[in-house]
């Protein structure tokens, strides 16, 4: 164990001495450095086609072996109903600290900027019809080839749900599923050698593009985009966290920090959807909560993009000259936020999510996005890694709310005495499928850690 823990620790030191090369590429030779981004592009690439199985497997495995179903709709129910009072929370901070600021007085709108702005509204705005049929895939199938997080969930619920009424005959399949989820993970611990690479190309591509002088000018909103951030993450989230279930969010964080760090160098909470499945199941959180409440939680509970769509908004109507009054404010970022489902921390879905609400509400704002987008891959940085720490919260409080977690295991692997196993990314010693005695367990307290 030991050998294997020490080469995955110099491939993070790895990662970190990319990003610092690939900072000094970017200003060194930034003509190169832009040319660099396909790598960056496809290691995030081989991460999110490692995604759709994975949620495929661990939903299956949950919920497959659960007898009643009612336990899955209470979590379902839970996480949706606290996703919708931290994205409520997320804009009142955003609307607070943006007022506050007053970030966009003073710039002024070039024509290259204002057709900046208008090529990210094109096709950016989904109606709540449209998004909602958009969960069901064309076929049974397409839900793992097209690569969307909801599509794959509803998939994995429906066969979950059907595996369950099977009872006895289920197991086998269980059983194989089980198996399919340790190769996925394998492959993935595979993929994860490539980071460097694609942390080195990611981060001298944008730094190459935006230069030095375009950050200057709106350093105000980004200082103020990661302030606010910092400060939903460590004082809403960890009240909560101390407060619900006893745990430091310090301590928390520091168990994710290889996950922080991969998200820093990719800008996309996406890529880390994986790993944060295997730790939190690792952490001692049960296998249900975790299928149900991280898969969700991208598309549902994005704190970092409800902030970020805020202070932009306040941003681009004060540097056009036309701030939004209290009522104008409410109504745009409400219609805003529900725009906003569906787009899992991937780099720019903010900035398109920002054009396209403005254009379908305030469609004269539009051409002030070519303002932010300068900025936005590094503002896209503190939006995925809040969306990330958020989800890691919500299901650390899922799990303690529905008493789905194993908590002297808790406090065993944040205090480091039950490494997590970077080879694998599941526990050797744990089962792959439950075992039909924990089947029949009825009130599902023989072990809540491990379905």
């Amino acid at each position: 164990m030991a050998a294997r823990r020490d080469r995955t620790h110099y491939l993070y030191l790895a990662v970190i001495g990319a990003v610092l090369l690939g900072i000094a590429v970017g200003f060194l030779a930034p003509g190169f450095a832009v040319e660099l981004k396909p790598l960056g592009t496809g290691f995030v690439n081989l991460i999110k086609m490692m995604i759709s199985p994975i949620i495929f497997c661990t939903i299956v495995l949950g919920v497959g072996s659960v007898r009643k179903a009612a336990k899955v709709g209470a979590v379902g129910g839970l996480a949706l109903g606290y996703f919708l009072l931290m994205s409520t929370v997320a804009l009142a901070i955003g609307l607070l600290v943006g007022n506050l600021l007053e970030p966009g007085s003073g710039l002024h709108l070039t024509k290259e900027l204002a057709e900046a702005g208008a090529k990210q509204a094109e096709g950016a705005s989904e109606s709540t019809p449209d998004f909602l049929l958009g969960i069901i895939p064309t076929t049974l199938v397409s839900a793992f080839t097209e690569g969307e997080v909801l599509q794959t969930l509803l998939v994995a619920l429906l066969a979950g749900f059907a595996l369950q009424a099977m009872g006895a005959a289920g197991e086998p399949v269980l059983r194989g599923i089980g198996h399919i989820q340790r190769l996925v993970f394998r492959i993935l611990a595979m993929i994860m050698w490539v980071a460097p690479v694609g942390a080195f190309g990611a981060i001298a591509a944008v730094v190459g593009a935006t230069g030095v002088d375009a950050l200057k000018s709106l350093a105000v909103i980004m200082i103020g985009f990661y302030l606010t951030c910092g400060l939903f993450v460590f004082v809403v989230l960890g009240a909560l966290l101390r407060l619900v279930a006893g745990i430091n969010i310090w301590t928390l964080l520091k168990y994710l920090g290889r996950e922080f760090l991969l998200i820093l160098s990719t800008s996309s909470s996406e890529s880390a959807l994986p790993r944060l499945i295997a730790k939190m199941e690792h952490l001692g959180v049960s296998k249900p909560v975790v299928g149900i409440t991280v898969p969700t939680g991208y598309s549902f509970n994005l704190d970092g993009t409800a902030i970020y769509l805020t202070m932009a908004s306040l941003f681009v109507a004060e540097a056009m000259g036309d701030p939004l009054s209290v009522g104008e404010q409410v109504s745009l970022l409400v219609f805003m936020i529900i725009a906003s489902k569906g787009a899992a921390g991937v780099t720019g879905a903010g900035l398109a999510t920002l054009a396209g609400g403005l254009q379908s509400h305030r469609p004269e704002l539009v051409d002030g996005v070519g303002l932010i987008v300068g900025i936005d891959r590094f503002m896209s940085e503190a939006r995925a890694l809040t969306n990330f720490a958020g989800n890691a919260v919500a299901t650390v409080l899922v799990g303690t709310w529905t008493k789905e977690i194993d908590k002297a295991r808790v406090i065993e692997v944040l205090a480091g005495r039950i490494p997590f196993d970077e080879k694998t990314l599941v526990d050797d010693h744990a089962p792959t499928t439950p075992v039909p005695d924990q089947r029949a367990d009825e009130e599902g307290e023989k072990t809540p850690a491990k379905v």
